[in-house]
């Protein structure tokens, strides 16, 4: 695969031969903002190592707000901090009046105690960015710097999302909560999340790409035999599923509810006991399932049902804004470049979607795995590695949608 300085040889190749939209040119502003990334570039990559040595969990990540906010707050761009936890929300206002675009990057890391297998390795035992979320940081803030780089030329203005908690899923509905849209509710938000495609493509989907999830909370109290009612829970909840946990890291057909419930959370708390469960489906209708434990015979034991549903939002791309946003990625990457992600896992969801619940968006997985070096970015493994390339990869790409948004009205 090519390596960033390969790859933007081929750019400028790209930028003096194609139009993205009257842009491509090479004193343009897409052509000036991938010459700033490429400037950039070994910053970039230290930048990202940087946050790789210092991972913070879930509602933790205070040092990671802190270097997003001296970046962005260098820039000049319009920076608030706190928002919904550690989240950070900066406005960069283009030279000249148009639509508003979103960006969003999330920056938790998770608890992971296998070695990591890069010279940056974590230095906070216990937690890794084994989701890619530090890379996800990096492309931001890159991106933050080549649109601040032209700014004169921006048609309209962008607003840098920076979420934490993504990975315990409270993280958007928190910063939504707290107003992150309450000044400005963007035309268009847009995302990436890491991938284990080879490094130098880009996958989506139009329509859901990610399963949503809704949660499931089942209080158990009185004087009968608790234990057993738990496990009788858990059976009714178990068979909603259609398809085995054990599938959960494989292709799955079409409607299918993936059924999980956390044996952990069963464990005793005086005369009371908690079953909780995540339902997984790709089916709508299924989320109007109410589960049948009114109807089990469970003497002496009062039963509490709490049903959360869309608690964790999935993806759900807009068709339109693919179709427009892959037409802009192909004009600078080649025709190659985006690919559609089919035979994504049910395990893996997102919150992203709740920002989509109030703007129409994207996400696209972006191909951080490197097969010459047999590096493989699978979020959630333990030997997961996203290559460096990859950032410059998504910052060109996303530059490219987001340009295409902000050109003057005629060439739009």
């Amino acid at each position: 695969m090519l390596r960033a300085s390969a790859l933007f040889v081929l750019l400028i190749i790209v930028l003096s031969t194609a139009g993205l939209q009257g842009q491509a040119t090479t004193d343009g502003p897409l052509a000036r903002a991938t010459s700033r990334l490429a400037e950039r570039e070994a910053a970039l990559i230290a930048l990202r190592h940087d946050l790789h040595q210092h991972p913070e969990l879930s509602g933790a990540e205070v040092r990671t707000a802190g270097v997003i906010v001296d970046r962005l707050s260098a820039l000049g761009l319009e920076v608030r901090a706190d928002v919904g936890g550690h989240g950070v929300v900066a406005l960069l206002r283009g030279a000249h009046p148009g639509p508003v675009v979103a960006y969003r990057a999330d920056m938790d890391a998770m608890p992971s105690d296998a070695p990591d297998p890069v010279e940056y390795r974590s230095l906070t035992p216990g937690v890794r960015h084994i989701c890619g979320h530090d890379m996800h940081v990096t492309v931001g803030i890159a991106l933050a710097e080549a649109l601040a780089s032209v700014r004169d030329a921006l048609h309209g203005s962008v607003l840098f999302i920076f979420q934490p908690a993504e990975e315990n899923g409270t993280g958007a509905r928190a910063m939504l909560a707290d107003g992150v849209f309450s000044e400005i509710v963007p035309d268009a938000v847009f995302a990436l999340h890491t991938g284990p495609f080879p490094l130098g493509q880009l996958a989506t989907l139009a329509g859901g790409m990610l399963s949503g999830r809704d949660l499931v909370t089942v209080t158990l109290t009185g004087a009968g035999d608790l234990a057993a009612a738990a496990d009788s829970v858990a059976r009714v909840i178990v068979s909603v599923g259609t398809i085995p946990p054990a599938m959960a890291l494989q292709p799955a057909p079409e409607g299918f509810v993936l059924a999980q419930v956390f044996p952990e959370a069963n464990a005793p708390q005086g005369q009371r006991r908690v079953v909780r469960a995540q339902i997984t489906t790709a089916d709508a209708k299924a989320r109007a399932i109410r589960l049948g434990i009114d109807t089990l015979a469970l003497p002496d034991v009062e039963v509490a049902l709490d049903y959360e549903a869309r608690a964790l939002a999935g993806v759900t791309n807009d068709s339109g804004l693919v179709a427009r946003a892959n037409g802009a990625i192909a004009a600078l990457l080649g025709d190659t470049a985006v690919i559609r992600a089919d035979g994504i896992p049910p395990a893996f969801s997102e919150d992203f979607g709740s920002f989509e619940e109030h703007a129409p968006g994207v996400m696209w997985l972006l191909g951080v795995s490197n097969p010459a070096r047999g590096t493989v970015g699978m979020p959630h493994t333990p030997n997961y590695v996203a290559d460096d390339g990859a950032i410059l990869v998504g910052a060109s790409a996303m530059s490219a949608v987001l340009l295409d948004w902000l050109a003057p009205p005629d060439d739009r």
